[in-house]
């Protein structure tokens, strides 16, 4: 018996290295690509903005992670730091389209809808990054989420060998981003074992030019 929970010690402390390990990694690999300001970022012909439901679960209670993503995208491309918007979400049931409704959202705000692209594979942000190239053929863009999402993401063009920088959009505190951010440190790990294992997109499919 103290030999297995030896070993089941051991494991469990490797594993929180490996976690701490992997958040650092990724920490690392974002530095001097986030930017907080608008005057400060340098400009990119397309900005693409990682996908969130509108909704909190079932609720009518607005996402803040969507919200702050919107108001990053529109004011990017206000400021003329982007020139076209690619939307990448999870569109995976007729009910459920993240893309489609952050296009409603930023044309209402007064972005024309000629300068919006929408993917709807972008189920993960693997998905989203590595579409972006194979897909839509860019090698350089600005992405768009929460600087823990960005940075992951950064990681991820990184290893696909993309030119990128991310703008961050404001983040939320309390509980509701407590548990997010503690879900990113899995996030992490899963993104560093992805790229070890060479993770490729669910869906990809015929080229898209922008």
């Amino acid at each position: 018996m103290k030999t297995y929970i030896k070993r089941f010690l051991t494991l469990t402390i490797l594993m929180i290295l490996a976690v701490i390990l992997a958040n650092f990694h990724i920490e690392y690999s974002a530095q001097g690509k986030l930017f907080n300001n608008i005057e400060d970022i340098p400009k990119n012909r397309v900005g693409l903005v990682l996908g969130a439901g509108k909704y909190v679960g079932e609720s009518s209670r607005v996402n803040l992670y969507y919200k702050y993503r919107l108001e990053a995208a529109f004011s990017l491309f206000k400021n003329k730091k982007i020139d076209l918007i690619l939307i990448s979400g999870d569109n995976s049931s007729i009910d459920y389209d993240e893309p489609s409704t952050f296009k409603q959202d930023l044309i209402h705000l007064g972005v024309p809808e000629d300068k919006i692209v929408l993917d709807y594979a972008g189920f993960r942000t693997l998905d989203s990054i590595v579409r972006a190239h194979k897909v839509f053929g860019l090698t350089n863009f600005t992405i768009i989420s929460q600087q823990f999402h960005n940075e992951r993401a950064i990681y991820l063009a990184n290893n696909n060998q993309l030119n990128v920088i991310a703008f961050n959009a404001k983040d939320i505190k309390g509980k509701y981003g407590l548990r997010t951010k503690a879900r990113e440190y899995l996030a992490r790990t899963k993104a560093i074992i992805d790229v070890i294992i060479n993770k490729q997109p669910k869906f990809l499919g015929p080229k898209i030019e922008l």
